[in-house]
């Protein structure tokens, strides 16, 4: 018997009909992303040449993301890297990050409050404002923390649904990870150069001498998480990205005015000692070298100190 024709098969012609129209929209759509990508660059540019210290936090920024990405370089020529040596690197960017937290952040944000002339050079409410503002950031990364869900190298999968995380792709649950990271130094980076433009200059190259040995160990774990070498380059250098957007929001946030200063410090400090206490300390203390990660950690904390002290 002949079919009727409300259930005939779509034809060729309808099929590359329907692809072409598909392509089409997906062109267009294309066009016009890109195109109002480059109106944000335009109207940001704009802005930031009105803003020297946002200027100042997008280039240091960068110089943090391309650490990162030059810190992969080792993997595209060999995959060989014992734990012990994992461990170390992640103590010796825990390390950085704490002495960036107390001497980059905390003890100045404590100075700009006691300028302050509504808090009358009060010690007590220094340590109020910037213990406060330290908590702040830590319960906003606590709750990025439980609301995204991603997946630690060692610990495994977190988030609030894992039905949601096993559906989503590892190579995203890592990149989520890394991000959770990585922005924090950003802000951190931002928030010093608005503090003190040139003296932002010392967090900015602590961050970006530990950024190397992360961009390496990030690289490395996704290798041997089973990622194609090229893909976990890639993927190890694009993290470093998220670093000069964290950069420029907290410079463009505390330069807005003097009295958010303090709680951009506080806040960011917050961010970064979550990120090591939660993340960084416990990643390297996993697989038994405990020894060597603590070595790491004083190495990395001395040197980000004399930097910022010294160095200025």
């Amino acid at each position: 018997m002949p079919k009727d024709s409300a259930t005939e098969r779509p034809t060729s012609r309808h099929l590359n009909g329907n692809g072409t129209k598909h392509s089409i929209r997906l062109w267009v759509g294309f066009v016009i992303s890109v195109l109002g990508v480059c109106a944000l660059f335009s109207q940001f540019w704009t802005y930031a040449q009105q803003q020297p210290v946002v200027l100042q936090a997008l280039g240091g920024g960068m110089v943090a993301a391309l650490t990162t990405a030059l810190g992969t370089v080792p993997v595209m020529f060999s995959q060989r890297m014992s734990e012990r040596t994992q461990d170390t690197l992640f103590g010796f960017g825990a390390g950085v990050m704490l002495a960036a937290c107390v001497f980059s952040l905390i003890l100045p944000g404590m100075a700009a409050v006691r300028e302050q002339a509504m808090w009358g050079n009060s010690e007590f409410a220094a340590a109020g404002v910037i213990g406060l503002s330290v908590l702040l950031g830590a319960a906003a990364m606590m709750g990025i923390d439980r609301l995204l869900p991603h997946e630690h190298f060692i610990k495994g999968r977190e988030g609030p649904d894992l039905d949601t995380a096993r559906k989503l792709q590892r190579t995203w649950l890592f990149v989520f990870a890394i991000t959770l990271h990585n922005f924090p130094e950003g802000l951190a980076i931002g928030v010093g150069y608005a503090s003190n433009g040139i003296g932002g200059n010392a967090l900015a190259t602590g961050i970006a001498i530990q950024d190397i040995p992360e961009g390496l160990v990030v690289a490395v774990a996704l290798l041997a998480a089973g990622y194609r070498r090229s893909t976990a380059v890639l993927l190890a250098m694009l993290t470093g990205l998220v670093e000069p957007i964290g950069a420029v929001l907290g410079a463009a946030v505390v330069s807005t005015s003097i009295g958010v200063l303090p709680w951009g410090l506080g806040f960011a400090a917050g961010a970064m000692l979550f990120v090591i206490s939660h993340e960084i300390i416990p990643e390297s203390h996993r697989k038994g070298h405990e020894s060597f990660a603590t070595g790491g950690l004083m190495l990395g904390f001395v040197l980000m100190m004399f930097m910022d002290t010294a160095l200025g």
